[in-house]
């Protein structure tokens, strides 16, 4: 670990490098720049970064410090470097040295990374000795955030201290120039982590026939639960319609798309048309799902992804992945190992309780799995990728705040209801979590928890104040007003959604923001779901909606599309006989309760809802009646439409209450109800109800932008996880010379919740204290 250098007698810096710089082989890159540029002292990580002390000519230490940024660790992403004077001891050679642990310092976790190609060559190369090892990885590759049980980032804060390092690995940790030169998760097949496969019957067999015997099974039709790297996969052969269709009994999921895992990219054009950016993205060092164009023509089962265009796809990320999907030869389904509605499973003992009435044998691995992590989702919006899910491959890493939490402060955002998650924020960092789940379930609550204190800990952080949902029926609120804080914020959901895409890109000036999603609670009691803002971080002001429309039955409305229909029907009835498509097949006795519900009232919310809107329009064409999973109707709608363009059919702008402007969609609903009946195809309409969307609300965004002297409109909600809607709307947008804002660094659905949440809590104690 030392090389021979300078005298000591020579000029020295104190360095503190802040940002990703530990667990992506930072310490190594510094020995061997230092030794390059003939500099004495030594690197060690501290809690809130990197130190280093070196010693040298000074035209040697400027060149260190400049090569220190510009040929940083492909994984390493330096914010900030501190120089002040330093002493290097008398040292004539330049080491990594112990850390220095504190309990108030915070510093950025790499989150899990793919395995890199030069383990990938080994991992294929009969001559290594790594040859079709499983666990495989190296400064530059595997498992961080899951494995990282506290910061500053060494062996022993892992789960990997469980396994000691043979002399051959223990040999490459300590060489320097070594690829695993302190790389904390190295291991071989005699040291490290091992491979196990049990089946059903409690049989277990070791070492790599396990594959081969998973391999057998998976061809066999069998449902096989996977320990990864953030918990467990249920993976069936893609390609087996019959196996597809069991899992899906198996795991209460009805019809929801299962993402696919495929051994390269050639393999993935095998399945989906693909641009080069999609490539790209499927190829990156995060290795996300990615939604993408299917193939009819492709093997893969149509079961895989029901009445859907697009299927995901990911690429093998670890090397258990790579040499499973080797060895199987096909496509495999990877869903997460959990029952619908529940956490992924961690360990062992957890997927064999959960999982047992699914799997048929579990193929199994004894690393320790710290923190829970799914899989990140992601589409191209165009030219713009856009997180659907934020997890494996990206979380914890913190997402800048413009407007910094005030010293000595600190907030703990809880999120929405669905698709949680939580943020914990202190002077510019917000630590979102990785997506935790909706929070319908006992295992999901006792996640949220865990997920809290996960981060509390893992990050020195102690809230000051917990900001909220306004809605008071949520999981969340209640967990928010249990915890013990100083101050507490109450935050509108769509403010929130409008918050997190100015946060991101930095922007704190009022914006006009365009929110749009299935539900969020409005501060007038009715639920909101299609709202123009004008908005900054601390305030909001509701300037136009969607007109409201009541939903019988309320949340069953969610589920059944003809309900939706059915309220609309109600502002307008004498439309009946164009809207009469969607209540074919609707039992009698249930459609006549639900009218009733209408003229009374009874639990019949009213709602501005575009999540709501899209259901009426996809069963008035006779597309959807009943969801079998969240967002259906609108997925299938999307993928009629495809990428034709749409004739505008009306959809006017009307004076509402205290001078808000609001959109009237019958006279689109009722358009689309008459062209159905004259028989123009679904494709068509599909296509007019999208342009006609985004038009009416562009021509709104523009007259609100005019009226009020704003130049940059954010979008966010949940229905902009439809791509050509966000991409059509920032095209026409930007075409009338508006600044458009489409999120980037998190979804744009509730899964940035939270994150909004902390940028409006920050803004406003900031506010405060100021």
């Amino acid at each position: 670990m030392t090389s021979p250098l300078t005298q000591t007698d020579s000029p020295a810096l104190r360095l503190h490098v802040r940002g990703v710089v530990q667990g992506v082989g930072f310490r190594p890159f510094v020995h061997r720049l230092a030794s390059r540029h003939a500099l004495a002292g030594w690197v060690r990580n501290r809690e809130n970064g990197v130190e280093i002390v070196v010693a040298g000519a000074p035209e040697s230490l400027d060149a260190f410090v400049r090569d220190l940024r510009a040929e940083a660790p492909p994984l390493a992403d330096i914010a900030e470097i501190e120089a002040a004077p330093g002493d290097v001891y008398g040292a004539t050679s330049f080491t990594i040295v112990s850390s220095a642990e504190s309990t108030h310092d915070r510093q950025a976790v790499a989150p899990d990374v793919t395995t890199c190609d030069a383990c990938v060559r080994e991992l294929n190369d009969p001559a290594d000795r790594r040859y079709r090892y499983p666990f495989i990885t190296c400064t530059d590759c595997g498992p961080r955030y899951t494995v990282i049980e506290r910061m500053p980032y060494d062996r022993e804060r892992t789960s990997m201290r469980a396994f000691t390092q043979c002399d051959a690995c223990g040999r490459e940790y300590a060489t320097p120039g070594d690829r695993r030169h302190h790389s904390e998760t190295n291991s071989c097949s005699v040291c490290g982590p091992t491979l196990s496969l049990r089946d059903a019957t409690g049989g277990t067999t070791l070492g790599n026939a396990c594959l081969e015997d998973a391999a057998r099974l998976l061809r066999q039709g069998a449902i096989i639960a996977l320990r990864g790297l953030g918990g467990f996969h249920l993976a069936v052969d893609a390609t087996n319609d019959g196996a597809v269709r069991r899992l899906r009994r198996a795991k209460h999921r009805d019809a929801k798309p299962f993402a696919l895992m495929v051994r390269t990219l050639a393999d993935a054009r095998a399945v989906a048309d693909m641009s080069d950016a999609e490539m790209r993205l499927l190829a990156s060092r995060e290795r996300p799902i990615v939604v993408v164009s299917r193939r009819a023509e492709s093997a893969v089962a149509a079961s895989v992804a029901p009445g859907m265009a697009t299927v995901g796809l990911m690429l093998p990320y670890t090397p258990l992945h790579h040499l499973l999907l080797e060895t199987v030869g096909v496509p495999l389904v990877m869903t997460s190992g959990n029952l619908s509605d529940e956490p992924i499973c961690a360990s062992i003992d957890e997927a064999v309780d959960r999982l047992r009435g699914i799997a048929d044998a579990f193929l199994v691995h004894d690393r320790e799995i710290v923190s829970r992590v799914d899989d990140s989702v992601m589409r191209m919006a165009g030219d713009t990728p856009i997180f659907l899910r934020r997890a494996r491959g990206f979380a914890p890493l913190p997402v800048p705040l413009p407007i910094a939490v005030p010293p000595h402060q600190a907030i703990l955002a809880v999120g929405a209801h669905l698709k949680n998650t939580v943020t914990l924020a202190t002077d510019r960092s917000a630590y979102v979590s990785p997506h935790v789940g909706d929070l319908d379930s006992l295992e999901t609550l006792v996640h949220f928890r865990a997920t809290v204190a996960r981060l509390a800990d893992l990050f020195h952080i102690e809230p000051t104040t917990v900001a909220r949902d306004l809605h008071p029926g949520y999981l969340s609120t209640a967990e928010a007003e249990r915890r013990r804080a100083s101050k507490r914020v109450v935050v509108q959901h769509h403010h929130a959604h409008i918050a997190a895409v100015c946060a991101e890109h930095g922007v704190t000036q009022p914006v006009v923001g365009v929110a749009c999603d299935g539900t969020g609670f409005g501060d007038d009691g009715t639920v909101w779901g299609a709202e123009v803002l004008v908005a900054d971080l601390t305030r909001y002001e509701r300037v136009a909606h969607l007109r409201p429309v009541p939903l019988p039955g309320s949340e069953l409305a969610i589920r059944n599309p003809w309900r939706s229909a059915l309220g609309y029907l109600a502002l307008e009835p004498m439309l009946g006989p164009v809207f009469a498509r969607a209540f074919d097949g609707v039992e009698a006795r249930e459609l006549e309760v639900a009218r009733r519900q209408v003229e009374r009232r009874v639990n019949t919310p009213v709602a501005s809802s575009m999540g709501r809107l899209f259901d009426a329009a996809a069963a008035i064409l006779g597309v959807r009646r009943e969801a079998r999973f969240e967002g259906q109707a609108a997925m299938e709608l999307e993928a009629l439409a495809g990428s034709r363009a749409g004739e505008l059919l009306p959809f006017p702008i009307i004076p509402g209450p205290e001078k808000r402007l609001v959109l009237d969609p019958m006279p689109l609903l009722g358009a689309l109800g008459e062209r159905r009946a004259a028989g123009v195809p679904l494709e068509a309409l599909a296509a007019a109800f999208h342009d006609s969307v985004v038009a009416a609300t562009v021509a709104v965004v523009r007259r609100v932008c005019e009226d009020r002297g704003i130049g940059v409109v954010a979008v966010g909600g949940g229905t902009f996880q439809n791509a050509r809607l966000v991409a059509t709307f920032a095209r026409e947008a930007a075409a009338a010379g508006l600044r458009v804002l489409v999120p980037r660094a998190l979804p744009p659905n509730d899964g940035a919740i939270s994150y909004g949440q902390a940028a409006v809590a920050a803004a406003r104690v900031a506010r405060e204290i100021s």
